[in-house]
C-alpha cells in the first residue's frame, strides 16, 4: 500500500516537450495517477493550446524554456519528448536491431540523434547508477497532432477533410504500422512502473500493419471525401516496411495496443474536423 501510494500519489514528474501531441497527452494522464507535472516546452512544435485546459490544475505547472539549455529543478521522474517528431526510416525490428542509418541522408540527423540518446543514456546509468528507461516509439497518432507536421496520418486526414487530393509516394505498397496515441501512453507509465532493472531499450508501438493506399482509402472512406490519390516521387531512404516486434513489451509490461487503426481514426478525424473548422471562422 506504501509503494502505491509513493508510485501514483506523490511523485513530482518533468516533461519535457509537455506541450506537444504526446506530451500534452502525458501530462493528463500523469495528473489523474495525482503526480505534480511540470511541464517544460518552447513551443517549437508543441502548442500552448494542448495543455491550455490544464493550467487551472494546482498541480500543473507550465514552463516556456528550450532544453538545449540547462534547466535545474527537483523531480522524481523525467520523461523527455522534447523532439520534433519524425519518421524514422528503419525496417522491422526487435530490440537487439542496432540501426542501419544512412549518416548523410535528408534525415539522418533524427536517426543519429537517438542512437546518440540512446548510449548517453546507458553511459550514465552505467557510470552514475541513475535509473533510466529507454522506449522505442513507432508512428503514433490521434488528437493534438500538428495538422502540418509532416506525418502521414495527419496529411491524408488534412488533405480528405479539405477535398484536395491525397498525396501517395511511390506505389503505395509500402506498410506502416500505427498505434494511437492511449495505447503509446499506457506503454510510457508501464514502462516507467517497471523494475529498475529493466532499462530497456522497450518497443511501445502496434504491430497491425496497413499500405499507404489501404490507409488513404480507410481515410476517405470514414470522412466520406471526394479526394483522389495523385502519385508523387519516394523520398530518398523511405522504408518499404516498418513495423515493431512487442514481445519484450507483452512479457515484460504486460503491455499490448487495444485501440484498431479505424476506431483511432475516428476520433482523430473529429479532432482536426474540429481544428479546420475554427480556423476557417478565424479567417
Amino acid at each position: 500500500m506504501e509503494r502505491s501510494k509513493r508510485q501514483y500519489g506523490t511523485k513530482r514528474t518533468l516533461v519535457t516537450g509537455g506541450a506537444g501531441f504526446l506530451g500534452s497527452h502525458l501530462c493528463d494522464a500523469l495528473l489523474a495517477r495525482g503526480h505534480e507535472v511540470l511541464c517544460v516546452d518552447n513551443y517549437f512544435t508543441g502548442a500552448r493550446g494542448n495543455i491550455a485546459h490544464l493550467l487551472d490544475n494546482p498541480r500543473f505547472e507550465l514552463m516556456r524554456h528550450d532544453v538545449t539549455f540547462p534547466l535545474y529543478v527537483e523531480v522524481d521522474e523525467i520523461y523527455n519528448l522534447a523532439c520534433p517528431a519524425s519518421p524514422v526510416h528503419i525496417a522491422v525490428q526487435d530490440e537487439s536491431y542496432w540501426g542501419n542509418v544512412n549518416p548523410i541522408g535528408i534525415r539522418s540527423c533524427y536517426d543519429e540523434g537517438k542512437r546518440a540518446a540512446e548510449t548517453l543514456f546507458m553511459d550514465y546509468h552505467r557510470q552514475h547508477g541513475l535509473d533510466i528507461k529507454i522506449v522505442r516509439i513507432f508512428n503514433t497518432y490521434g488528437p493534438r497532432m500538428n495538422p502540418s507536421d509532416g506525418r502521414v496520418v495527419s496529411n491524408f486526414i488534412v488533405q480528405a477533410l479539405k477535398g484536395e487530393p491525397i498525396t501517395i509516394y511511390g506505389d503505395g505498397q509500402q506498410t506502416r504500422s500505427f498505434c494511437y496515441y492511449a495505447d503509446l501512453i499506457r506503454g510510457f507509465l508501464s514502462l516507467m512502473d517497471s523494475e529498475a532493472s529493466f532499462t530497456g531499450p522497450c518497443n511501445i508501438g502496434n504491430p497491425n500493419e496497413f499500405s499507404m493506399i489501404e490507409l488513404a482509402e480507410m481515410v476517405i472512406e470514414l470522412i466520406g471525401s471526394s479526394s483522389k490519390l495523385i502519385n508523387q516521387p519516394l523520398p530518398q531512404d523511405d522504408p518499404k516496411q516498418r513495423c515493431p516486434d512487442i514481445t519484450l513489451a507483452r512479457t515484460k509490461l504486460d503491455w499490448e495496443p487495444k485501440v484498431q487503426l479505424r476506431e483511432g481514426l475516428t476520433s482523430t478525424i473529429a479532432y482536426f474536423d474540429k481544428l479546420l473548422s475554427a480556423d476557417a471562422l478565424v479567417v
